[in-house]
């Protein structure tokens, strides 16, 4: 993959992976924290702020934003290889869930006196941030979303509920995606930056997913009264600048399947070579080796289109139907491969938070987030039909 990487690739893997070997894995067992416990807010300041200080907080970002100037090729790479240490405190060391990744493309129409306030503490470690434009009703539906924030002189007073949102039981300030003008359709859609601790501001982190993490809550504001100044690339443009970072993103989080993927890939090819039954390892049987076969072929694949789409990106072009074709592909390839890695695993595969039953919980999940399956295919379909 060399010749496919930019020169500040290799040396930011390197870190990367160092950092989660040499540092997170054994604060991972130092705390004795398992893959179902939350995150004390404190610990994941501190890695925050260590990620940051190692340059790996703001790796995701673009040179012109303070980023370290990877190509998406070189972030799909990465996200991959990073996803696949299987390591609890992975998700945090490029700050998916809570850092600048979260902003994304959103800084560059931010004004100084926001980036000062709420984006640079992000890109620092010193706060987090989470991303909120999902609610209850309109699930992937996003131009449907019926949150409102009414202008008061100064002032906007938000009113609404955003749901499943990642990141929001550690978030500091939230990216609101409000309706600001209900006339407009999909162009009445505002950013707004909302402090989580502003009164009328409620975090309900009442339920888990499936995967049993507590990353994921809901957003209910009541009167919430945030400075005019707080819009974010003017008003009207919340819904444009909010798919705009939803489509990269898409394609981005490809690479977080197939790391995982990958992983329970090669644990089932060891297990396949030490497992014994009947006299010898299951690695004879030729019903272990066909599904080795497709896992193998379907990695090939995935790893195969997500990079061309890549490339794609760093070239310019338009990922409309490469992010949409992507997503629904990996997430469905990759969710076999862990199904069949759960099979050749047997009894240990299906045994609560062994990584491949946490994995394939996970995997499973990744066919609904960031747009369900279904969307994709319906964006994909609009885009070759041009209806």
């Amino acid at each position: 993959m060399k010749h496919l990487t930019s020169p500040a690739y290799a040396e930011i893997r390197e870190r990367a992976l160092r950092y989660i070997r040499d540092e997170l894995i054994p604060l991972e067992k130092e705390t004795g924290l398992g893959p179902e416990d939350p995150w004390p807010r404190d610990l994941l300041g501190r890695i925050w702020k260590r990620s940051s200080e190692l340059g790996l907080l703001t790796a995701a970002m673009p040179s012109e934003l303070g980023g370290a100037g990877l190509s998406t090729v070189d972030l799909c790479l990465l996200k991959a290889e990073i996803a696949e240490t299987g390591a609890l405190f992975a998700p945090h060391v490029l700050g998916e869930l809570s850092g600048p990744p979260r902003i994304g493309n959103l800084m560059a129409f931010a004004p100084p006196d926001l980036v000062e306030r709420y984006l640079q503490p992000v890109m620092d470690g010193d706060k987090s941030i989470c991303f909120a434009m999902t609610e209850p009703h309109s699930g992937s539906d996003a131009a449907s979303i019926i949150t409102r924030a009414v202008r008061e002189g100064d002032e906007l007073v938000i009113n609404g509920h955003k749901h499943y949102i990642s990141g929001s039981t550690f978030a500091d300030i939230a990216i609101v995606i409000c309706v600001t003008d209900p006339e407009a359709g999909p162009k009445g859609m505002t950013a707004v930056l909302v402090e989580l601790d502003a009164p009328g501001v409620r975090v309900d982190a009442t339920y888990v997913p499936m995967s049993g993490q507590h990353i994921d809550a809901d957003l209910i504001f009541e009167n919430v009264r945030v400075p005019v100044a707080n819009v974010i690339g003017g008003f009207g443009n919340g819904f444009r600048l909010g798919m705009a970072r939803v489509r990269l993103n898409r394609l981005l989080h490809t690479a977080t399947m197939l790391g995982l993927a990958r992983m329970v890939y090669k644990m089932s090819l060891d297990y396949a070579r030490t497992r014994q039954q009947f006299g010898g390892p299951i690695a004879r049987f030729q019903a272990i080796q066909h599904m080795l076969a497709d896992m193998a072929t379907m990695l090939f694949a995935c790893e195969s289109m997500m990079l061309h789409a890549a490339m794609k990106a760093d070239q310019g072009e338009d990922l409309r139907i490469e992010a949409s074709a992507c997503k629904v592909f990996i997430s469905e390839r990759c969710f076999d491969i862990a199904d069949r890695a759960v099979q050749i695993h047997g009894n240990v595969g299906v045994t609560h938070n062994h990584p491949v039953e946490m994995t394939f919980r996970k995997l499973r999940m990744a066919r609904i987030l960031s747009g369900t399956s279904e969307i994709q295919r319906n964006t994909i379909a609009r885009e070759i039909l041009k209806v």
